[in-house]
């Protein structure tokens, strides 16, 4: 297979197909090899910057330009470099992360990729990142099938637990970390001591670390996590939910419920925290112009906070693809495909300004855009933000978004199966995605004989289809071409 041969996907809006293709051009060049200070397709994926949200260009990559791997980057940018069809190592980063760890088991938040040393600082001195490495393990295991490395990295994994319950885990069974652990920086959380997302991504690394002993076959593992799950579940809901605004709150040391709305407060959809009632209110919010439904979804700061800057301002108000991506994912744990995939597009859309403006200014793809207009988000005070071709969180929208929302695919390897949720009839699909050994391609099209979806594998596989919540149907595929008719199913 050739280094260009990503998949290619179909969709009628051809900006769409045009940014998922450049996105996946332009990863080379975070690419980088620190041993050669070159970019390489095998390198680790970085952000190669210099002040002023400038890109470093290969020629003028210096020894000293910084190299950091990022905890939450890695985890996230695995979520869609596992679309690469093996051009790129989603796995290379987070091994990166697991070599480092300590014997008391503790993986550091960030690592100078020159030195191999972890970043620490006054405010997060024990260096703790928000923790969704299972997660993305999970995630790895559906789309490679790879349960050897499931195997390998179980251990790792579960010092690695033991040591977030040993530091941050207090009497009344959530766990303290400092703010910056989550990576909001900004964000107007005075006073938070339990903060929901940190408390949510424990929850949430409890329930894939169950599903991973499942996958083990590891009845012990599993019971254990998933009544770890269960008893922080109950803690966040009881704690955390506030009925009166129908929202998650973050917790002061005396448990008492702090005011401001942020976008963490939406982490508990992700790990199947609320229940329907509590769902169907959380969700509203993000159609609610006064709070998170600003024109572009989804601000990191309720709109009617004091603190909310229609600039952006980091935290107090940008929209951050890597968070739109978690409320998103959130969306689908409740079955909301709809509007999932309405709030994926206009993202797109808002994205795809920012690329080309309208006044014919060169545009980029960046770390974080404006709520309620088109263009990048601003800071008075930090000049170096947004940084510009920020792909390690871009490709969340532009390519798994763009795979799993926006044309609707979802595929399991170990199940063999693929998913297809159609809340349209529209011209789409994917070619040449490669299923471990397997290349596939799922299209539709309007035929004369009415929407037809064709098919191409190598291998045996199943296929369930959803088409407007109407029809429903699951057929084994076999090897080869076929066809099926939308009107007969």
């Amino acid at each position: 297979m050739k280094r260009t041969d990503f998949p290619k996907i179909h969709f009628y809006d051809q900006d769409f197909v045009d940014i998922y293709d450049k996105t996946w051009n332009m990863i080379s060049g975070s690419l980088i090899n620190p041993e050669n200070n070159k970019f390489s397709t095998d390198g680790y994926f970085v952000y190669p910057g210099e002040p002023a949200g400038t890109i470093t260009q290969p020629e003028s990559l210096s020894p000293e330009t910084p190299l950091i791997l990022d905890q939450f980057e890695t985890i996230f940018s695995s979520f869609f470099l596992v679309y690469s069809n093996k051009n790129y190592e989603p796995e290379k980063n987070l091994d990166f992360f697991y070599k480092k760890q300590e014997e008391n088991g503790a993986i550091r938040w960030k690592y100078d990729l020159r030195t191999e040393k972890p970043i620490l600082d006054s405010e997060n001195p024990a260096g703790v990142g928000i923790p969704l490495f299972a997660w993305a393990e999970f995630n790895l295991y559906h789309k490679s099938a790879n349960k050897r490395r499931v195997k390998e990295n179980v251990p790792i994994l579960l010092a690695y637990s033991q040591w977030l319950d040993a530091t941050f885990k207090k009497e009344n069974g959530l766990y303290a970390a400092p703010v910056t652990a989550t990576g909001m920086y900004n964000s107007p959380r005075k006073g938070a001591y339990y903060t929901v997302d940190f408390n949510t991504a424990i929850a949430l690394n409890c329930l894939n670390m169950s599903a991973l002993g499942d996958i083990l076959n590891d009845k012990e593992m599993s019971f254990q996590f998933k009544r770890a799950y269960f008893s922080l579940k109950t803690r966040i809901n009881t704690l955390m939910w506030d009925n009166a605004t129908g929202f998650y709150h973050d917790l002061d040391e005396n448990e008492q419920k702090l005011p401001q709305k942020t976008i963490a407060g939406f982490w508990p959809l992700l790990a199947e925290i609320p229940n329907a009632d509590k769902a169907d209110a959380l969700i509203a919010h993000l159609s609610n112009p006064t709070t998170f439904g600003t024109d572009h979804p989804f601000p990191t700061l309720s709109a009617d906070s004091p603190d909310f800057d229609e600039n952006g301002n980091g935290f107090c108000g940008s929209v951050y693809p890597a968070m739109n991506f978690m409320v998103i994912k959130g969306l689908e744990k409740y079955q909301r495909y709809d509007l999932a995939r309405e709030c994926a597009i206009r993202h797109m859309y808002f994205i795809l300004e920012a690329l080309s403006p309208a006044d014919g200014s060169k545009g980029d793809m960046y770390e974080a855009y404006l709520p309620c207009r088109e263009g990048f988000a601003i800071s008075k005070t930090n000049p170096d933000f947004p940084r510009k071709r920020y792909l390690l969180t871009i490709g969340l929208s532009t390519i798994a978004l763009m795979i799993e929302n926006i044309i609707g695919l979802a595929i399991s390897l170990p199940r063999k199966t693929v998913d297809w949720i159609i809340p349209n009839l529209e011209i789409m699909g994917i070619e040449k995605l490669s299923l471990k050994r397997n290349l596939i391609t799922i299209l539709s099209n309007k035929s004369p004989r009415g929407w037809e979806i064709q098919m191409e594998s190598e291998k045996l596989y199943y296929f369930t289809i959803n088409i407007l919540n109407q029809k429903k149907k699951t057929l084994p595929i076999p090897s080869g071409k076929c066809s099926m008719l939308i009107d007969k199913i």
